[in-house]
């Protein structure tokens, strides 16, 4: 039987999730392997917000890079990683302190490279969305 991946692993408590997650509050809520996608829920405290009380973009940007590169490392066998090579964001409203919702569409996956649209909304309003360029990274 094939040894189950890193995402398989990390969804089953078989191994630890990235500290970077448990900072975001981020939790999958589904990947759909087949359609290329994934969700994810995070919540926003308030140690996330500016000045304007609003959350701070660099987190929507970090919750925007988890969202997209976890679900690249879904699509990974095991021994490879994902390194975000770039990642483009737009901020459309203000986030608050709280839930958001995360999801990512996975546009193109090729055996180096991979292209991900990501989309991070609360109360069902599109807060941001990103789109990432992804490497596959393989254990030496």
């Amino acid at each position: 039987m094939a040894e189950a991946n890193l995402f398989t692993r990390m969804l089953n408590g078989q191994a630890p999730l990235p500290a970077v997650a448990s900072l975001l509050g981020g939790v999958v809520r589904g990947v759909d392997l087949e359609a290329g996608a994934l969700e994810s829920d995070y919540v926003a405290t308030g140690a996330f917000l500016n000045p304007a009380g609003q959350v701070q973009g660099g987190m929507l940007g970090a919750m925007l890079d988890d969202v997209t590169a976890m679900l690249v490392t879904a699509t990974l066998a095991d021994g490879e990683y994902c390194s975000t090579l770039n990642l483009n964001l737009s901020f459309l409203r203000p986030a608050q302190a709280g839930p958001l919702q995360g999801r990512a569409r996975l546009e193109r996956r090729g055996r180096n490279v991979c292209n991900v649209v990501g989309e991070l909304r609360q109360d069902g309003q599109l807060v941001a969305t990103a789109t990432a360029t992804c490497m596959v990274v393989r254990r030496a």
